[in-house]
């Protein structure tokens, strides 16, 4: 059971890591140009904080609700795997129970993150 709890954080651990770093241009346009190319397309370059905090927010809960489902996953296999040791299926169940919680509690958040967002 260990190999397979290793191997799944190591799975998201590299997904996590390769979705998330930006990749790195060293020939990129300097900011203000960028700014200025936003500008003639008729965009606006700069965000209020708001904005910002949104997204920050939504990214969070999004991998919040993304590790979740894995544990969701993971006790499920716990549970299919406890072959009726009394242990093992409480420790499955509580596992599957507080991931449900974690998702509800990650929908609620968004939920209330944009509301308060939208209503300032």
């Amino acid at each position: 059971m260990n190999k397979i709890k290793l191997a799944v954080i190591s799975l998201v651990a590299i997904m996590g890591i390769v979705t998330f770093v930006p990749s790195y241009n060293a020939l990129a346009a300097p900011a203000g140009e960028i700014g200025d190319g936003v500008k003639e397309i008729g965009g606006d370059d700069s965000a209020d904080l708001g904005t910002n905090i949104q997204t920050i927010v939504n990214i969070l809960l999004f991998i919040l609700g993304a590790i979740a489902v894995v544990m969701i996953i993971i006790g499920g296999i716990k549970y299919t795997t406890s072959n009726g040791d009394s242990a093992a299926v409480t420790s499955a169940k509580n596992t599957i129970l507080y991931s449900v919680v974690g998702l509800i509690v990650a929908i609620l958040a968004y939920a209330i993150v944009n509301f308060v967002i939208n209503a300032f």
